[in-house]
């Protein structure tokens, strides 16, 4: 069996993009059955919790923002991800846009030695963060969702 992403000079980064994908992938298939039972959020002011649907597009865009945040910060070339689909398009693009993302994903990272990971810098929402840490988020990230969406559907379906 062939090494998946045996091109990586840094494992760490290796790790981090593999876990992220199989976190986004069972994050996705959470949502979906969630969708299914018709689960509702509870209700709040944010607008990427007011619908299934919003939360599935935050949960997506998070994923394309923290590599393309990551390539800019490291000047790295555009990952070229497109943006996450519109809330109303989303549940039938979802598994499409998903693969594109994590395909994406795969390679900016795969040339860079360890010390790059190390040096930090400012996200976009103001918390300081090493790339090492910003890929930790990135595959924390949909596990709290998965999580979020698991809590909500044993107490309604």
């Amino acid at each position: 069996m062939t090494e998946e992403l045996s091109n990586y000079k840094y494992r760490g980064a290796r790790a981090m993009v593999l876990l992220h994908e199989k976190q986004m992938r069972e994050c996705l298939e959470t949502w979906k059955k969630a969708k299914d039972l018709n689960i509702s959020l509870p209700a709040t002011e944010d607008a990427d919790y007011q619908s299934l649907e919003t939360l599935v597009v935050h949960i997506l865009r998070a994923a394309r923002g923290y590599m393309v945040w990551m390539c800019k910060q490291l000047e790295l070339p555009d990952p070229e991800i497109n943006p996450a689909p519109a809330p109303e398009k989303v549940e039938a693009e979802a598994d499409s846009y998903l693969n594109h993302v994590l395909e994406c994903w795969r390679s900016p990272l795969a040339e860079l030695e360890e010390a790059r990971f190390n040096k930090e810098y400012k996200s976009n929402w103001g918390v300081i963060y090493c790339i090492d840490a910003m890929l930790e988020h990135a595959v924390m990230h949909p596990i709290r969702h998965k999580f979020q969406l698991e809590e909500l559907m044993a107490k309604q379906g």
